[in-house]
């Protein structure tokens, strides 16, 4: 009996100070492993975040050059014999504009770049393509849309095919140039400044919105050359 009484007095269990002390140290590599945790996950929203980003950007800025090299501006004569002739009236029309501080420039003219998404759909080389900024979804990012109109008649039809090349977008910049190089914030093909002519390049800056850093928009930037502007030139000198 007392041999069991020693035994039991020798038995030493956990005090109160050790358990804290463990709990603590547990807590402190589980809070360790939850950072990781987390922060893997966020680089990794962040990286994919990221690529659409600049898959977006790509694929805009891409449309948007090929639709630009195929600019034109026909030839509009006033002698022709009846309405029925002429052909359609052609512009090259660029506008800044501003929405709550940022810039959303408007782009309008007329191209051979007309995209076929249906089967029903005609088969043009003459299409009236506007680039033009909208509102997104609750105010938020706005949203880069396309709108293409066959050239049918003297008046581009309306209701063309509209499309949304990007969304999530901050602000959209178009810089016109002309054959000395200097930049023009507008560009009006049926002005008198401008009146028959095509820029000879275009700039364009699209910017995104950085969830990272509201305040630091991701820009890219592009500048395409306009090839009918050349021909147009070189019929000046000749004549």
């Amino acid at each position: 009996m007392v041999g069991a009484m020693d035994r039991a007095k020798d038995t030493k269990g956990f005090t109160l100070m050790e358990l804290l002390i463990a709990i603590f140290i547990l807590a402190v590599v589980l809070s360790m492993l939850y950072t990781a945790y987390t922060g893997t996950f966020r680089n990794i929203e962040d990286t994919e975040s990221k690529a659409h980003m600049y898959e977006m950007a790509r694929i805009a800025l891409d449309r948007m050059m090929e639709d630009l090299q195929s600019a034109y501006l026909s030839e509009n004569k006033e002698d022709q014999e009846s309405e029925e002739e002429q052909t359609p009236l052609t512009q090259f029309l660029g506008e800044p504009k501003e929405t709550d501080g940022r810039r959303t420039d408007v782009l309008r003219f007329f191209s051979r770049a007309h995209l076929v998404f249906h089967d029903e759909d005609i088969q043009l080389d003459q299409t009236e393509i506007t680039f033009e900024v909208g509102e997104g979804a609750d105010e938020g990012p706005f949203v880069l849309y396309r709108t293409d109109t066959p050239a049918l008649t003297v008046t581009p039809e309306e209701g063309g095919t509209g499309a949304m090349l990007c969304d999530g977008l901050h602000a959209l910049t178009f810089t016109y140039y002309d054959e000395t190089g200097e930049a023009y914030e507008s560009w009006d093909s049926t002005g008198d400044s401008f009146k028959g002519r095509l820029p000879a390049r275009v700039s364009i800056l699209l910017e995104f919105v950085n969830p990272l850093d509201p305040e630091a928009p991701v820009g890219f930037f592009t500048s395409v050359a306009l090839p009918m502007s050349r021909g147009e030139d070189e019929k000046g000198s000749e004549g």
